[in-house]
């Protein structure tokens, strides 16, 4: 693998890509990129396409492909992206990834892998349907695989616990359907183009970090 990297993670909710992303940054120096925080970037710093995604977040509606995609060219023109990096949970449509394809033409740039997780869809909500949050200081548990010693108190701060809404199974269910809905076209788009790598998203995080260094070194071949 070169000194930079350029990789698309896809994968549902749950399936670790924000964690193996951090392993990714750490190795290559890459800054990780995900919707939510280019879009909290953007509106706070009040840019021109910044303001008018707020416009939209305010009206409680979604933001649309086109200005998603001016905020994705503002954030890769930055510094720290000259690095490489990693875009995660971005593209989400077709119509994204042929938007962010144009974008990287104009920067002469041009994706490396496309990593996609993959993890059953029952581990996935045993994972999310079990994670507590704290009401007061918002650090995570989870009931199985990071219990608190109280059971439904804070080890850090003795705050109650708590099961946020979009955690709850009949939401992840839902959630999870979106992801398949919108996935399977993107799949099939970068399969086409013998970028995407496909990951077993199941076992422990260092095993699954084993596996998605393995297939970026194997894609670079």
């Amino acid at each position: 693998m070169g000194e930079v990297v350029r990789v698309v993670f896809l994968g549902p909710p749950g399936a670790g890509k924000g964690t193996q992303a951090k392993f990714l940054e750490k190795e290559y120096g890459a800054c990780q990129v995900s919707t939510g925080d280019i879009l909290r970037k953007a509106v706070q710093d009040r840019t021109a396409v910044g303001k008018k995604a707020a416009g939209y977040l305010e009206k409680g509606q979604l933001v649309p492909d086109e200005v998603m995609l001016n905020l994705v060219a503002e954030r890769l023109r930055e510094k720290d992206c000259a690095k490489g990096f990693i875009l995660d949970g971005f593209p989400r449509t077709v119509a994204q990834a042929e938007g962010l394809e144009e974008i990287l033409g104009e920067l002469g740039w041009k994706l490396d892998s496309v990593l996609c997780m993959r993890v059953p869809q029952e581990m996935i909500i045993q994972r999310l349907s079990g994670r507590r949050s704290c009401k007061k200081c918002g650090n995570l548990y989870h009931v199985v695989l990071n219990p608190p010693q109280r059971e439904e108190f804070c080890d850090r701060c003795n705050g109650e616990l708590y099961q946020r809404d979009d955690d709850r199974e009949e939401t992840i269910r839902a959630r999870l359907h979106v992801f398949e809905t919108q996935t399977v076209p993107l799949v099939h788009y970068y399969r086409k183009r013998g970028l995407l790598r496909e990951i077993d998203g199941a076992g422990s995080v260092e095993e699954i970090r084993a596996r998605v260094f393995r297939e970026l070194e194997e894609g670079a071949a």
